[in-house]
Parts: structure tokens; C-alpha cells; sequence
């Protein structure tokens, strides 16, 4: 290898540490990439390491404890990975490609390149049992970190923009609901609990109040399971679940990282973002504290000729984390952890279809506030083969939303919407990770969610108060699910979760009943209602030849009901169900095999669907609008054709009707039928989604290399919601970003450019519920170029 292609990364370079001396403190790395993680062990050890192709930085490596020497923290570490550490002089290693073995095990010379040896493999820690990806019986996606943050600090958007199978509506950030497949209710925050379950680590995020939106900086990855998710993760993960898997606090590790970077949007003003993170120990080798803070400031870019102002939609974050760990001893490991973000929006994004680009004239400022805060307490502990996990969180979200609500011609007038949720969650869990025949888990979680939802309409100096709904929800369940191998290329999984939900709620500013009979009827919907539910599943894996899996899965989802505010009363609606078969492949490992492939393909069956439509009054409420089927495919693959190239697409079809109507919604569709086709088909999930993307790292000089990426998406057509106020049509359009960064693995400098056509499109067409005579689109963020620094120590 020529100097030209080795990448020296310095870290804190000493010339008397070859091996840690015996008996000396041991501690951890973390899971990752080489990038990530020989950075930590150069700090702490105080060696130097190089590689000698800059394209090995991207091999994964498992966690590991150091000590007692270097050598074989080496060797437990490259394990799998195809490469190998040499001591090249006194506190120097060097990575490089192993030479293949000899038939006895011994390492042999050979004078050519030889191909690597089998990768290491991901581990999917979202399956809660450390299923290697290889052993995973369904359709999983991770995302690094490292990709998240490639050109900023990123939310939600960045993991959209990266996966074909998940979708948001679009009515800014910290209002969203997002979709997996073809899974989707609707297009507003109300009552109905989320169809995708949100984590962070083991707490859960959210139960049926929106994304909020965090900030995705200083993350190990983000996973994303597939397919309802009941057996495991309970309520609320009919499409699957996002998990958020942060980095860690590491013992005895002094170190952090920043990036920032400033915007030019195209038509609309400047932005800035700034987000850091530092790592401290803080008693030796029993703990240490990890703090991240961020902020973004995003220009607005839409015009009000009505209020006579341009770019009237700034969108400002700011929020943080932080994290204490403690070795308590004896095994157990306490972290104590917090999140705060608050997301400020000066109006909306939408503008008016048909009229002058990115306009729109309302007479109302149609601002937003998004307040989130989590707390949460994880206690764990190995017990040899057996692990052991306990997780308690208490969250408070908020948000505070306007909407103009002014009539054609008429005077100005104001909905104002506040939904405050509080959750508080446990879990505790107990499991064995699949090794040679058997791998298990049996848990246990109890969650108690009370939302209420307020709502005031009239003149903007004096709105009056509308029916608004409260409603609480208490769930305790037990779960469990098992592996075992039949034969070691055939495993068979099967699980069940018992769940039991208490569902109470009442009205909030209801309006007068107008006879003892009714009064004695709205007792009775807001009465106490309990439901037991059994979800149970079963999936078959097979591994015929290396890097091949094939599996066949079913498994089944849920949510509870509530109560609904309608044309001023409250009315209850009922809990709906899935239950999903799929089949699926998996060749390779992405991002480490020069060659990866993913197949999927289901079929649902969705009953007593919980959607929002609008009411008599205008207002969005909730109904089950009957059963539907969802028919599912996804095909994704990644190829490496040269080491400093890798190439990446995926596909996604979704067919969601519903195909048994109740009598509310079959009048709906009697009614658009003349005007609108394809009402019935589930809302705000594209039929067809597609991406393109492309990566390529070249190392110049020395530690310096240079990194290009860039991706194109189509989103197909798709409609808003259900009813004939909502089946606007939304969709068909394609976006693209492309992202250049020069420098060290310490320091850089970044070159980014998004949405590169300064297309329009359309990606949500809803901005106000309200009919107020305009058709209205949510355009793309115009053609926006980003110039970022990062650095790290």
C-alpha cells in the first residue's frame, strides 16, 4: 500500500503504551464502525492507529471490553472483519487485511490482494434479545449515525430520506405523524394513538401525541422494524417501531464533538445550526456524564401578500440530552438520562395551490409551539448467558397549534388547538441471546397515558371555546417470545403478549345536553371501558447458504379506542386490529458486504380502522371507518463496485383499500364517487416510493480524504385522508441532496446542497383543516446550499 492510501488517525500519541500493563482498569467500546471507535480506543489507550485503505474505517466492529493487552483487545475487536492490527513500533498500530488462513488456522503470506473474510455482523438490539441480522426473522433497516449527521444535524427528515418504506405528513416540526408500509390513519394529531411506536433506547417516546421531532446528533444508529410489532412492543405498533439508539456515556473517556453550519434557502432567508456533545468521567471508573445541546434556526420561505410579509415561516429548536452512567458493581449498570427540546414555528409552511409560488393568503398567523421533555432511569445487568434490563420514563409533550378559520369573504377568525400529553412508562425484561440452539425473552411493562385535547374558535381577540376531549389509557402486559433451532441452517420463533387496557376519558367545554336521556347517554361514552387482547406470532428462518436468509413471518398489532369530539359532542370509537403474513430474503449485510439484497412482501388485514375525517361544524374528529387490506413490497440493495464506491436503491408498493365500509364512511364514498376515484384507498402513504443514492470516499493525502454523497427519492401520489373534504391528492414529486465533506476523522468541512431541481411538489396538501376556498400544497424547501465544519477531539 502506498502512503497516499493510508489514513493516520492521531490520538493522543505516547510512546510508552504498547500494551496495558496487567491488572490494569479495563472498560468499554461501543458497537459501530472503525471510524467511531478506534478514535475512542486511541484517546484512552494513547496509541496511534492508522489503516491502510481508507474504505476499512466502515467495517463494523462488536462492543469489547479492553485488557488486559492491546493485542487481544485487537483480535476480539477485528474478529470476523477480515482485517487484522499489526504493532508497527512502540504505540503505533496499524489496520490492515488480513491474509487468509491456512488450512490449520495459521495466517499465510500471499503476494495478492485476497478477498476479506466474512464481515461481522449487525446486531439488531431493537429485536430486545441482540438478534444477530442474520438471525432476524423480518424486514429491518438500521441507519448509522455517522450517515445521519453527514452535512447536519438532522431530525426525522433524515432518516425519511434514507428509507423508502417510511413516511410523515408535512405540517412542520414536532406536528408530524409518521407511517411504515402502507399503515395509515390520518392526517391529524387527535385522540388516535400512533400506528409507528417511537424509542429512544428502551423508553418510549410518544403514545398518541406527535413525532416530536429530536434532534438525531451523537446517535448510534436508528432501527426501523417493519410490520406490526404487537408481541414485543405492545399498543401503537401496528406499521412497526423507530428506534433511536443513543451513544453511550464511556468510562474514563475525556472527549466530544461539534458541527455547525450556515444556509442560503433559494427565495427565502438564511439558517444556522449548531450541536455538541462532549464525554466526561466523572468518578474514575464507576461513571461518567455524556451531554449533547443543539439548536437550528430555519429561514422561512413562504409570502403572505395579504399580510403584506415574506417568509413568514421560521422554524426555530433548541434542546439537549444528557446522560449519567454509573458501575455500580457487582455488574449493574444505572443510567440516569433527560431530554428537553422546544420547537418554536412563526406560521406554516403550506401555500395556495395555483397561484403564485410559495404564496398564500391568509389573514391569520398560523403559529406553533412544541414542547417535549423524557426522563428516564435504565438498570442492567449480565448475568452470564442471561441479561437483564429495567426502564422507567416519565415524558410531557406539548403542543400549541392556530389555525386560520376564516370564511370565503368573511371575517377573520382563529382555531386554536392544544393537546398535552402525559406518559409514563415501565419495562422490565429478562433474556438469553440465541446462541447454538435456544434464545429467549419474557418481559413485562405497564403504561398510563393521559392526554387532553382543548380547542377554542372565534375572533382572534376572543375565541370561545369548543368541545375538546380528555382521554386516559392504563395498559399492563406480559410478554414473551423464544427461538430455537431446528437444524443449524432452520429457526423457529413463536411469542405472545397478554395485554390488558383500561380506557377512560370525558369532555372538555361539551356543550349542554339538552334532556336528562341525553345526559344519561353521554355517561355511558364516557364511561370506563377495559379490554384483554392475546398477540400472539410465529416466524420460520432459514439460512441455507452463507449470507442467505429466507423467512416467513405473521404477526398481529393493535391500538385501544377513545373518545372523539363530533359536531360538538363526544362520541366513542373502538380500538382497531392487524394482523400481517409477510415473506422475506436477505443476502449480505449492508454497508460491509460488497453485495446486499432485501426482499419483502405482505399482506394485512386492518379491522375497525381508526381514521380522522371532518365534521359537520369543520372540525377534525375520529371514526372507524370499516375494514381494509394492505398489499406491501420493498426491495432495497446495496453494491460496492470498487472500494471507494458504494451505490444503494430501494423500493417501495403500497395498495391499501378499504374494502368493507362502515355506514358513515360508505355514505362518504356514495357521495365523492361522481368527483373523486380511488377515495377508498388508505390515506397519506404513496402507492410507489423510490431511492437512488451514491457514496464515494477517496483518501488525498495523509489523514485527509474526501467524501461525496448524494441521493434522489420519488414520492409518488397519494391522498390526503378519507371523506370528500379530504381526498385531495398529494405526492408525485422527487427531491435530492448532494453533500461533500474534506478533511481528517477530526475535522472537516462540509459542502451541501438539497432539494437540487428547486422543485415544488407537493408533500402534504393540508395546511389548515378549515375550508376556506383555497386548495393548498406544502411545497419542498427550496434549493438550499449548507456549508458546515465539524470537529471532534
Amino acid at each position: 500500500m502506498t502512503a497516499a492510501r493510508t489514513v493516520i488517525l492521531i490520538a493522543a500519541l505516547c510512546a510508552g503504551a504498547p500494551a496495558l500493563a496487567a491488572g490494569a482498569p479495563t472498560y468499554d467500546l461501543p458497537a459501530g464502525r472503525l471510524a467511531d471507535v478506534i478514535p475512542l480506543l486511541g484517546r484512552r489507550a494513547q496509541i496511534s492507529i492508522s489503516v491502510a485503505d481508507a474504505t476499512l474505517w466502515q467495517r463494523r466492529v462488536p462492543k469489547v471490553t479492553v485488557g488486559p493487552t492491546l493485542a487481544a483487545t485487537f483480535r476480539r475487536m477485528l474478529a470476523g472483519t477480515g482485517t487484522q492490527a499489526v504493532e508497527v513500533a512502540s504505540g503505533v498500530w496499524r489496520i490492515k487485511t488480513a491474509p487468509p488462513r491456512a488450512g490449520n488456522g495459521e495466517q499465510v503470506a500471499h503476494s495478492q490482494p485476497v478477498p476479506d473474510a466474512p464481515p461481522a455482523d449487525i446486531v439488531v438490539t431493537a429485536s430486545k434479545r441482540d438478534l444477530a441480522l442474520r438471525d432476524y426473522a423480518g424486514s429491518v433497516s438500521v441507519v448509522s449515525g455517522a450517515d445521519l449527521t453527514f452535512g447536519g444535524a438532522g431530525g426525522t427528515d433524515a432518516l425519511l430520506s434514507r428509507l423508502a418504506t417510511v413516511s410523515s405528513t408535512y405540517l412542520g416540526a414536532g406536528r408530524n405523524k409518521l407511517f411504515i408500509r402502507g399503515i395509515a390513519d390520518s392526517s391529524f394529531t387527535g385522540p388516535t394513538q400512533a400506528t409507528v411506536g417511537q424509542y429512544i433506547g428502551d423508553a418510549r417516546l410518544t403514545y398518541n401525541a406527535p413525532d416530536p421531532d429530536l434532534r438525531l446528533y451523537d446517535v448510534q444508529s436508528v432501527e426501523v422494524l417493519e410490520g406490526p410489532q404487537g408481541t414485543l412492543y405492545g399498543a401503537g405498533s401496528l406499521g412497526g417501531i423507530i428506534r433511536t439508539v443513543p451513544n453511550a456515556p464511556l468510562l474514563n473517556v475525556t472527549g466530544g464533538s461539534m458541527l455547525s453550519g450556515v444556509s442560503a434557502t433559494q427565495h427565502g432567508q438564511p439558517s444556522g445550526d449548531l450541536a455538541a456533545a462532549i464525554n466526561l468521567p466523572v468518578a474514575g471508573e464507576h461513571a461518567a456524564l455524556r451531554l449533547v445541546g443543539y439548536g437550528v434556526s430555519d429561514g422561512g420561505y413562504i409570502d403572505n401578500p395579504l399580510r403584506h410579509r415574506d417568509d413568514i415561516n421560521r422554524t426555530s429548536i433548541a434542546g439537549g440530552r444528557a446522560t449519567l452512567r454509573v458501575v455500580a458493581g457487582d455488574g449493574w449498570v444505572v443510567d440516569l438520562g433527560g431530554i428537553v427540546q422546544q420547537t418554536w414555528g412563526d406560521d406554516s409552511q403550506y401555500a395556495d395551490a395555483g397561484g403564485p409560488r410559495l404564496e398564500r393568503a391568509s389573514a391569520i398567523p398560523e403559529g406553533f409551539d412544541a414542547f417535549y421533555a423524557l426522563g428516564d432511569l435504565v438498570v442492567a445487568k449480565d448475568l452470564g448467558s442471561l441479561r437483564f434490563r429495567s426502564t422507567t420514563a416519565l415524558v410531557a409533550q406539548r403542543l400549541d397549534e392556530r389555525y386560520d378559520a376564516t370564511p370565503p369573504g368573511g371575517v377573520p377568525q382563529v382555531f386554536e388547538q392544544r393537546n398535552h400529553t402525559d406518559l409514563v412508562s415501565h419495562e422490565t425484561r429478562l433474556w438469553q441471546p440465541l446462541g447454538d440452539h435456544v434464545g429467549w425473552v419474557l418481559g413485562a411493562s405497564v403504561i398510563h397515558n393521559a392526554t387532553r385535547l382543548s380547542r377554542t374558535l372565534g375572533a382572534p381577540d376572543s375565541p370561545v371555546p369548543v368541545t375538546g376531549v380528555e382521554n386516559r389509557v392504563t395498559e399492563l402486559t406480559f410478554y414473551g417470545e423464544a427461538s430455537y433451532r431446528l437444524a443449524p441452517w432452520l429457526t423457529l420463533t413463536g411469542g405472545g403478549r397478554l395485554s390488558h387496557t383500561a380506557l377512560s376519558g370525558a369532555a372538555t367545554d361539551p356543550l349542554p345536553a339538552p334532556s336528562l336521556f341525553a345526559t344519561l347517554a353521554r355517561s355511558a361514552i364516557v364511561a370506563d371501558r377495559d379490554t384483554t387482547r392475546l398477540l400472539p406470532s410465529a416466524a420460520l428462518l432459514a439460512t441455507p447458504v452463507d449470507r442467505l436468509s429466507l423467512y416467513l413471518r405473521y404477526q398481529e398489532g393493535f391500538r385501544p379506542g377513545g373518545l372523539a369530539s363530533d359536531s360538538g359532542f363526544v362520541r366513542r370509537f373502538k380500538g382497531d386490529r392487524v394482523s400481517t403474513v409477510e415473506g422475506g430474503l436477505r443476502y449480505g449485510t449492508p454497508g460491509l458486504d460488497p453485495l446486499d439484497l432485501a426482499l419483502t412482501v405482505s399482506h394485512t388485514r386492518w379491522n375497525d380502522i381508526q381514521a380522522d375525517f371532518l365534521d359537520a361544524s369543520g372540525l377534525p374528529s375520529t371514526d372507524n371507518i370499516g375494514n381494509g387490506r394492505i398489499w406491501s413490497a420493498a426491495l432495497s440493495g446495496g453494491w460496492r463496485p470498487l472500494p471507494e464506491w458504494r451505490v444503494d436503491a430501494s423500493f417501495a408498493f403500497n395498495d391499501g383499500r378499504v374494502t368493507e365500509p362502515s355506514a358513515r364512511y360508505a355514505a362518504f364514498l356514495r357521495f365523492a364517487a361522481a368527483s373523486v376515484g380511488g377515495i377508498d384507498r388508505i390515506p397519506n402513504v404513496a402507492r410507489v416510493t423510490g431511492r437512488l443514492g451514491v457514496d464515494w470516499q477517496h483518501p488525498l493525502r495523509g489523514d485527509l480524504s474526501l467524501h461525496v454523497a448524494g441521493w434522489g427519492r420519488y414520492i409518488g401520489r397519494s391522498r390526503i385522508g378519507v371523506g370528500p373534504v379530504l381526498g385531495a391528492e398529494q405526492g408525485e414529486y422527487a427531491d435530492s441532496a448532494l453533500t461533500a465533506r474534506i478533511g481528517t476523522p477530526a475535522m472537516g468541512l462540509t459542502l451541501g446542497a438539497t432539494n437540487l431541481a428547486d422543485a415544488i411538489g407537493n408533500r402534504f396538501a393540508l395546511g389548515t383543516p378549515f375550508i376556506t376556498g383555497r386548495s393548498q400544497i406544502t411545497p419542498l424547501r427550496p434549493r438550499t446550499i449548507r456549508l458546515g465544519f465539524d470537529f471532534s477531539f
